[in-house]
């Protein structure tokens, strides 16, 4: 009679068995995702410069063959110089809110290599400033990049990858996906709608072998607050912004990301989101959406530039040497530096 007892499991043990479950068919997943990318050919948009620069370069050592993409022939072309210190690269300009441009890009990797076993869609672009120095304009340019340009190369390697039975596809989204932060209105805009593609694009494809992973960047040291465009009171929307992408403890640097970002791909995790902060502000905005919302407006009312009634958008570059702030300078030297490492090409913005 007792052995019998014994032998038998009790509620709570059978309540922390189910409650485990979710977590023991997670790490299966993870590990079924686990491979090596030697050999492989990885397909990286946007990787002229910045973290699409980087993680193509960090997938080269890793073994992979690369094939990228930029809308700028001379841009990448100078990066993929650098990339074939590691790596076989195929190169070739694209605007991925074309979709027949991609079409073609695609059908040329494939022509080449016969397949292309993992893409990574990173190509984005950002806009600063009040709502009020936007138009639709901004709005659809930001729609086209980073909507569009993930969905059409995303459509154009499936077929492929469902008929191989396996594959992994990396969207490179945002916090500003997760929570919508003011003066980025086009470009959160965007990305939320990236983050939902991606999501649900993973639980629809999971059934032919291929991995969806869904990368949430916070504010990285890649040297990007050169290039991007600014409106409104420019200098203002410039010194905000440049701090943010560049002061330790609230940026995070890009080479560090980039690995992270790749291993992430090689387990094939459901989500990564990158940055302290930007995992504070994720929780925090899950439990109290509108709470967050309340201290967004506040920042807006109290801390970022008021509105001029500006609406031309004018690059970082120009900005930073109009302001000619040493102490800006010295602040953001960090960014700096990583701009020229990364090839995001200051002197070529300045001429833009």
């Amino acid at each position: 009679m007792a052995s019998h007892r014994r032998g038998r499991l009790g509620p709570a043990t059978v309540i922390l068995g189910l409650a485990g479950l979710p977590f023991a068919l997670a790490a299966l997943v993870r590990r079924s995702g686990r491979g090596g990318f030697h050999g492989d050919v990885a397909l990286v948009t946007g990787a002229s410069r910045g973290l699409g620069f980087l993680i193509a370069r960090e997938l080269g050592r890793a073994g992979c063959r690369l094939v990228v993409c930029a809308r700028d022939a001379d841009e990448l072309a100078h990066a993929a110089a650098d990339l074939r210190r590691d790596a076989e690269v195929l190169a070739l300009p694209c605007d991925v809110a074309d979709r027949a441009q991609v079409e073609r890009l695609v059908a040329t990797a494939v022509a080449r290599y016969g397949r292309v076993d993992l893409l990574v869609n990173n190509a984005g672009e950002i806009a600063v400033g009040p709502l009020s120095a936007m138009d639709e304009a901004d709005f659809a340019r930001a729609l086209d990049v980073m909507l569009w340009g993930t969905i059409h190369p995303t459509l154009a390697v499936l077929p492929q990858m469902r008929a191989r039975g396996g594959g992994r596809i990396v969207n490179v989204t945002s916090v500003g996906g997760k929570v919508s932060v003011p003066h980025l209105l086009p470009y959160g805009t965007a990305k939320f709608a990236a983050v939902g593609f991606s999501e649900g694009l993973r639980a629809e494809v999971a059934g032919d072998s291929v991995r969806v992973v869904t990368v949430v960047p916070g504010l990285m040291r890649t040297g990007s607050h050169l290039n991007a465009r600014f409106k409104g009171r420019r200098e203002g929307e410039f010194s905000w912004f440049a701090l943010g992408a560049t002061l330790p403890f609230v940026s995070m640097d890009a080479e560090r990301a980039a690995r992270r970002i790749v291993a992430a791909a090689r387990r094939g995790e459901a989500e990564v989101v990158l940055t302290a902060p930007a995992k504070a502000a994720v929780a925090f905005h899950g439990l109290f959406p509108g709470l967050t919302s309340d201290l967004l407006g506040l920042v807006n009312r109290f801390v970022l530039p008021a509105s001029d009634g500006t609406r031309r958008a004018e690059r970082g570059e120009r900005v930073r040497r109009r302001l000619r702030s040493r102490l800006l300078d010295a602040a953001t030297a960090l960014g700096l530096a990583a701009a020229r490492r990364y090839h995001q090409h200051p002197e070529r913005a300045a001429r833009a």
